[in-house]
């Protein structure tokens, strides 16, 4: 049965399953589930605990070996399962669905930790073996629309009263990032009376900023037309020693894709057919944010946007002169639905 993070506690309170699988690569999230596991496991009295990390050329018969040790002090154990980023593969597969068919005759607690699955792997044999008999703990990222009331929930937790200016700002100075978000948190909690209330300025005077952008943030943002954070963005992954080509190559993704939806509209197809047609296909989760982009975008502009990505592919080789990042900033920011500096000189990017 799936179960967010923000519902497991209450879950496992009502009754404590033989397996939990959490799943995802958000860290703190992904950290406060597997430990809400622990203490519920420590709860029903269940002290001694095993830990299996799963690395390259794994034994999969451990797994086996460990369910079937018997405890000389108790009757049952906690059993972690630690993959991280490994592929469970065909062996891994086999040995979790040969435990799921035990699981009547087992003592035992089960925490699978892993990366993300996706759609294909939450079907397959041994997920639905074990997902029938435990919980299932899908981690996100916490999406930006959201992120200024989790972390007014979350300073709740620490005895803080945010109120939304500060919350809003913690989130742009810890964005993608939310262990130095939940740190800064707790060093406010060190530092103030419990119950305080925090603001915005007490966020810009005592919080670095340690936001964590990747390009595929900065893209995100582009398709919903949020300027002024695509602007941060981009000023980030520059910080960071981003490789401008990357950021090129993921710009210029996005503006292919955009067409390609385009070019399926005008011929009268519907839009979640576009996206079906599209390879990689866009998912669900994702079309709202292509629509609001085709909505802005018409096919001229994104075709002088493809022109100014190929102007400034030249402009990393060297073979025309460009700023080079203050073009990508343009490029994004234009995508996004503003106007740069350099955008407003269409000569600059018009092929020589």
């Amino acid at each position: 049965m799936k179960v967010f993070a923000d519902q497991l506690p209450a879950a496992l309170a009502n009754k404590l399953p033989k397996v939990v699988i959490v799943a995802g690569e958000e860290p703190l999230q992904h950290r406060d589930a597997c430990d809400a596991v622990r203490s519920a496991a420590r709860e029903a009295g269940i002290e001694e605990r095993e830990v299996l990390d799963v690395e390259a050329n794994f034994a999969w018969g451990r797994l086996h070996e460990a369910a079937g040790n018997l405890s000389l002090f108790a009757s049952s154990k906690l059993l972690e399962l630690r993959m991280g980023k490994h592929a469970l593969g065909q062996e891994g597969a086999k040995a979790l669905a040969g435990y799921a068919e035990r699981l009547s005759q087992r003592e035992d607690i089960l925490l699978i930790s892993m990366g993300k699955l996706d759609a294909r792997q939450q079907k397959s044999a041994w997920f639905k073996a074990l997902d029938k008999h435990g919980l299932f703990v899908p981690v996100w990222p916490v999406d930006t629309s959201r992120l200024g009331y989790w972390l007014r929930d979350r300073g709740a937790r620490h005895g803080l009263t945010l109120d939304m200016d500060a919350a809003r700002l913690l989130g742009e100075r810890t964005e993608g990032n939310l262990l130095a978000a939940d740190q800064a948190l707790q060093k406010l909690a060190l530092l103030s009376p419990s119950g305080a209330r925090i603001t915005a300025d007490t966020i810009a005077q005592g919080v670095e900023d340690s936001a964590r952008y990747d390009v595929f943030t900065l893209t995100d943002a582009c398709l919903k037309g949020e300027k002024a954070r695509v602007s941060r963005i981009v000023y980030g992954l520059r910080s960071e020693g981003v490789e401008a080509p990357i950021v090129l190559w993921a710009l210029s993704r996005e503006l292919r894709t955009l067409l390609s939806l385009q070019q399926h509209l005008d011929q009268g197809q519907s839009f979640d057919h576009a996206c079906k047609a599209q390879k990689p296909m866009i998912f669900d989760k994702r079309r709202p944010a292509y629509q609001k982009a085709i909505s802005r975008l018409p096919l001229k502009r994104l075709h002088k946007l493809l022109l100014m990505a190929q102007r400034l592919d030249l402009a990393i080789k060297g073979a025309a002169d460009i700023p080079t990042w203050q073009g990508l900033h343009d490029l994004a920011f234009t995508l996004a639905g503003g106007r740069g500096l350099l955008a407003d000189s269409p000569a600059t990017y018009r092929a020589r």
